[in-house]
């Protein structure tokens, strides 16, 4: 809750910006089945929250661009509970939608030309008599269902909500996640670079100059998902 409540009195502060949450079961009544499943188990209800920064002169032809955090303020594994230790430390499991928060108000702040949203998916991925199970199906606010097979695997379930809203409702020319995602990450890119997945060269060519401009350094992964998809297969869900 405390990630919610800041943002929404950072959107009191800044000129030209409007704040909307969606948070608890209303999750549930309006088809956000992703964050819903993650955070619904959890003391802190689950929220959705939208800060909308409008640049002064903004017309149609304004470029729009979304910035999607993961916001798992906890993360325990839920009913794949994590062991051995790997759960220290998952108080940090909130810093894609934390990252995006701070950056969305330094554009802000710099007057940036573009029009800006800010989509932070926040929730605590706890472990009781509402957790989402393994063999779960979801049904995600883009309308596709999933069937959970590991409930650690979370953090693709709140985003894929945020992303769903953001071209539904926002008509991006741009659409940015960032998540603390997955430990498989530091193998690929180790621990100084974080991992970038990117669908144009263009955009992962921006993303590595200015990781390297800026100190956030970032190394592309390889972008082939049709590769991969027998491994999504599932005779339950889409």
């Amino acid at each position: 809750g405390k990630l919610i409540e800041e943002a929404e009195a950072v959107a009191e502060t800044l000129k030209g910006v409007s704040v909307v949450t969606i948070r608890g079961e209303e999750l549930a009544k309006k088809g956000y089945g992703g964050i819903w499943g993650v955070g619904k188990a959890a003391e802190s209800p689950p929220g959705l929250v939208v800060l909308s920064y409008e640049p002064e002169g903004a017309t149609e032809e304004t470029e729009t661009v979304c910035l999607v955090g993961k916001g798992i303020m906890y993360d325990t594994g839920g009913l794949s509970l994590k062991i051995s230790g790997g759960m220290v430390g998952m108080k940090h499991d909130n810093g894609g939608a934390a990252g995006m928060l701070g950056g969305f108000i330094a554009a802000v702040k710099l007057k940036n030309e573009k029009r800006i949203h800010c989509l932070l998916c926040v929730a605590e991925n706890a472990i009781g008599p509402k957790a989402m199970r393994n063999d779960d199906v979801l049904v995600c606010y883009s309308g596709k269902c999933v069937e959970i097979n590991n409930t650690d695997a979370e953090g693709r379930l709140v985003l894929a909500d945020g992303v769903a809203h953001a071209t539904k409702h926002l008509k991006p020319s741009l659409v940015i996640d960032m998540a603390t995602l997955t430990g498989a990450q530091m193998i690929s890119t180790g621990r100084k670079h974080s991992a970038v997945l990117a669908n144009t060269k263009e955009l992962e060519e921006r993303t590595v100059k200015a990781g390297r401009h800026s100190g956030d350094l970032a190394h592309p992964l390889i972008y082939a998902p049709e590769l991969f998809k027998d491994e999504f297969k599932s005779k339950v869900a889409d």
